[in-house]
Protein backbone atom coordinates (compact mmCIF):
# COMPACT_ATOMS: atom_id res chain seq x y z
CA UNK A 1 0.00 0.00 0.00
CA UNK A 2 1.43 3.63 -0.62
CA UNK A 3 0.67 6.65 1.49
CA UNK A 4 -1.57 9.34 -0.59
CA UNK A 5 1.14 11.82 -0.06
CA UNK A 6 5.15 10.38 0.90
CA UNK A 7 7.16 8.54 -2.03
CA UNK A 8 8.91 5.47 -0.81
CA UNK A 9 11.68 4.82 -3.35
CA UNK A 10 13.46 5.64 -6.77
CA UNK A 11 13.26 2.65 -8.65
CA UNK A 12 10.23 3.86 -10.95
CA UNK A 13 7.49 6.44 -10.34
CA UNK A 14 4.82 3.56 -8.89
CA UNK A 15 7.23 4.09 -6.07
CA UNK A 16 6.02 7.27 -5.26
CA UNK A 17 3.35 8.17 -3.45
CA UNK A 18 0.05 8.33 -4.91
CA UNK A 19 -0.31 12.52 -4.74
CA UNK A 20 2.86 13.25 -6.18
CA UNK A 21 1.88 10.60 -9.17
CA UNK A 22 -0.98 12.74 -9.13
CA UNK A 23 -3.57 9.98 -8.89
CA UNK A 24 -5.11 11.04 -5.48
CA UNK A 25 -4.47 14.15 -3.46
CA UNK A 26 -4.01 14.28 -0.37
CA UNK A 27 -7.62 15.80 0.81
CA UNK A 28 -9.13 14.90 -2.17
CA UNK A 29 -11.23 12.08 -0.73
CA UNK A 30 -13.80 10.62 -0.26
CA UNK A 31 -13.92 11.16 2.39
CA UNK A 32 -12.73 15.37 2.20
CA UNK A 33 -10.72 15.92 5.06
CA UNK A 34 -9.19 19.94 5.29
CA UNK A 35 -5.95 20.41 5.24
CA UNK A 36 -3.27 23.58 4.68
CA UNK A 37 -4.51 24.20 1.27
CA UNK A 38 -6.83 23.33 -1.54
CA UNK A 39 -9.68 22.42 0.21
CA UNK A 40 -12.38 23.66 -2.33
CA UNK A 41 -14.98 21.42 -3.30
CA UNK A 42 -17.56 22.45 -5.86
CA UNK A 43 -21.14 20.81 -5.79
CA UNK A 44 -23.36 20.27 -8.74
CA UNK A 45 -26.06 18.46 -10.21
CA UNK A 46 -28.33 17.85 -13.07
CA UNK A 47 -31.74 15.52 -12.92
CA UNK A 48 -30.10 12.39 -12.54
CA UNK A 49 -26.45 12.61 -11.25
CA UNK A 50 -24.54 15.10 -8.52
CA UNK A 51 -21.11 15.91 -9.48
CA UNK A 52 -18.51 15.98 -6.53
CA UNK A 53 -15.13 18.14 -7.55
CA UNK A 54 -12.44 19.03 -5.74
CA UNK A 55 -9.69 21.79 -6.70
CA UNK A 56 -6.86 19.13 -5.46
CA UNK A 57 -6.10 16.92 -7.98
CA UNK A 58 -8.90 18.58 -10.00
CA UNK A 59 -11.13 15.24 -9.86
CA UNK A 60 -14.67 14.93 -10.22
CA UNK A 61 -16.73 12.35 -9.09
CA UNK A 62 -19.79 11.87 -11.15
CA UNK A 63 -22.58 10.06 -9.26
CA UNK A 64 -25.68 8.94 -10.64
CA UNK A 65 -28.47 9.46 -8.07
CA UNK A 66 -31.39 7.41 -7.45
CA UNK A 67 -34.38 7.59 -5.81
CA UNK A 68 -33.74 5.92 -2.40
CA UNK A 69 -31.46 3.94 -0.72
CA UNK A 70 -33.21 0.81 -2.02
CA UNK A 71 -32.97 1.41 -5.96
CA UNK A 72 -29.13 1.36 -5.23
CA UNK A 73 -27.14 -0.15 -7.92
CA UNK A 74 -23.98 -1.64 -7.32
CA UNK A 75 -21.05 -2.13 -9.66
CA UNK A 76 -19.95 -5.99 -9.77
CA UNK A 77 -17.48 -6.42 -6.37
CA UNK A 78 -14.54 -7.70 -8.91
CA UNK A 79 -14.77 -3.78 -10.14
CA UNK A 80 -12.56 -1.73 -8.16
CA UNK A 81 -11.43 2.38 -8.55
CA UNK A 82 -9.28 4.28 -6.50
CA UNK A 83 -11.69 6.47 -5.27
CA UNK A 84 -14.50 3.41 -5.37
CA UNK A 85 -18.21 3.79 -7.13
CA UNK A 86 -20.24 6.55 -5.73
CA UNK A 87 -23.96 6.29 -5.76
CA UNK A 88 -26.36 8.81 -4.48
CA UNK A 89 -29.71 9.98 -3.16
CA UNK A 90 -31.91 12.53 -1.94
CA UNK A 91 -32.77 12.19 1.68
CA UNK A 92 -35.40 15.02 2.24
CA UNK A 93 -32.93 18.04 2.02
CA UNK A 94 -29.79 15.95 2.15
CA UNK A 95 -28.14 14.74 -0.59
CA UNK A 96 -26.39 11.44 0.29
CA UNK A 97 -23.49 9.33 -1.20
CA UNK A 98 -22.45 5.95 -0.81
CA UNK A 99 -19.18 4.88 -2.07
CA UNK A 100 -17.63 1.33 -1.78
CA UNK A 101 -15.46 -1.08 -4.69
CA UNK A 102 -12.27 0.96 -3.66
CA UNK A 103 -9.51 -0.88 -5.30
CA UNK A 104 -7.51 -1.38 -1.37
CA UNK A 105 -4.26 0.09 -3.07
CA UNK A 106 -5.04 3.58 -1.01
CA UNK A 107 -4.98 3.94 2.79
CA UNK A 108 -8.96 3.44 4.20
CA UNK A 109 -8.67 6.60 6.33
CA UNK A 110 -5.16 9.21 7.07
CA UNK A 111 -2.94 6.71 6.91
CA UNK A 112 -4.37 3.53 8.17
CA UNK A 113 -5.92 0.42 5.87
CA UNK A 114 -6.07 -0.78 2.58
CA UNK A 115 -9.69 0.02 1.92
CA UNK A 116 -10.48 -2.78 0.33
CA UNK A 117 -13.70 -3.15 2.72
CA UNK A 118 -14.22 0.38 2.64
CA UNK A 119 -17.89 1.53 2.58
CA UNK A 120 -18.51 5.76 2.34
CA UNK A 121 -20.99 7.01 3.19
CA UNK A 122 -21.49 11.07 2.90
CA UNK A 123 -24.48 13.37 3.74
CA UNK A 124 -24.50 16.63 2.52
CA UNK A 125 -26.87 19.36 4.21
CA UNK A 126 -27.30 22.91 3.70
CA UNK A 127 -27.66 24.51 7.12
CA UNK A 128 -27.38 27.70 6.01
CA UNK A 129 -27.53 29.83 3.35
CA UNK A 130 -23.57 29.65 2.66
CA UNK A 131 -22.52 26.58 4.72
CA UNK A 132 -23.20 22.85 4.43
CA UNK A 133 -22.55 20.42 7.07
CA UNK A 134 -20.72 17.39 4.96
CA UNK A 135 -20.93 14.29 7.40
CA UNK A 136 -19.32 11.21 6.66
CA UNK A 137 -19.12 7.80 8.12
CA UNK A 138 -16.08 5.41 7.25
CA UNK A 139 -17.16 1.49 7.96
CA UNK A 140 -14.18 -0.60 7.20
CA UNK A 141 -14.02 -4.12 9.07
CA UNK A 142 -10.90 -5.00 8.05
CA UNK A 143 -9.49 -1.95 9.40
CA UNK A 144 -11.49 -0.82 12.48
CA UNK A 145 -13.65 -2.58 14.99
CA UNK A 146 -16.45 0.21 14.82
CA UNK A 147 -17.66 2.50 11.81
CA UNK A 148 -16.46 6.32 12.84
CA UNK A 149 -18.53 9.43 11.73
CA UNK A 150 -17.37 13.21 11.73
CA UNK A 151 -18.78 16.64 10.63
CA UNK A 152 -16.93 19.20 8.80
CA UNK A 153 -18.72 22.34 8.25
CA UNK A 154 -18.30 23.66 4.15
CA UNK A 155 -18.28 27.19 3.60
CA UNK A 156 -19.29 28.71 0.43
CA UNK A 157 -15.86 31.07 -1.17
CA UNK A 158 -16.99 34.04 -3.52
CA UNK A 159 -14.58 33.15 -6.23
CA UNK A 160 -14.08 29.88 -9.13
CA UNK A 161 -12.36 26.80 -8.91
CA UNK A 162 -9.53 26.76 -10.90
CA UNK A 163 -7.72 23.87 -12.20
CA UNK A 164 -4.95 21.88 -10.10
CA UNK A 165 -2.50 21.47 -12.68
CA UNK A 166 -0.87 18.51 -10.78
CA UNK A 167 1.68 17.63 -13.64
CA UNK A 168 2.31 20.69 -15.19
CA UNK A 169 5.99 21.41 -14.30
CA UNK A 170 6.36 19.04 -12.13
CA UNK A 171 10.21 18.43 -12.16
CA UNK A 172 10.46 16.76 -9.05
CA UNK A 173 9.60 13.80 -10.22
CA UNK A 174 11.68 13.40 -12.77
CA UNK A 175 14.42 14.85 -11.11
CA UNK A 176 13.95 12.63 -8.07
CA UNK A 177 14.40 9.42 -10.64
CA UNK A 178 17.15 11.13 -12.70
CA UNK A 179 18.91 11.65 -9.37
CA UNK A 180 18.52 8.07 -8.66
CA UNK A 181 19.90 7.11 -11.85
CA UNK A 182 23.09 9.54 -11.50
CA UNK A 183 24.01 7.67 -7.46
CA UNK A 184 23.17 4.05 -8.75
CA UNK A 185 26.11 4.93 -12.08
CA UNK A 186 28.57 6.72 -9.87
CA UNK A 187 28.11 3.95 -6.82
CA UNK A 188 28.83 1.05 -10.03
CA UNK A 189 31.72 3.31 -11.38
CA UNK A 190 33.34 3.45 -7.65
CA UNK A 191 33.16 -0.62 -7.36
Amino acid sequence: MLIADSGIGTDGPEDRGLSERCIIGFNAGPPFTPSLYNNNVQIFQSKDHAVLMTEMIHDSRIVPLFDSADDLLTLDDSLRLWTGDSRGYWDGDTLVVKTRNFNGLSPSFGSAGTSLDKVLTERFTRVGPVTVDYEFTVEDPSTYTDKFTAIVPMTKVAGQLYEYACHEGNYGMVNILRGARVQERLEQESR
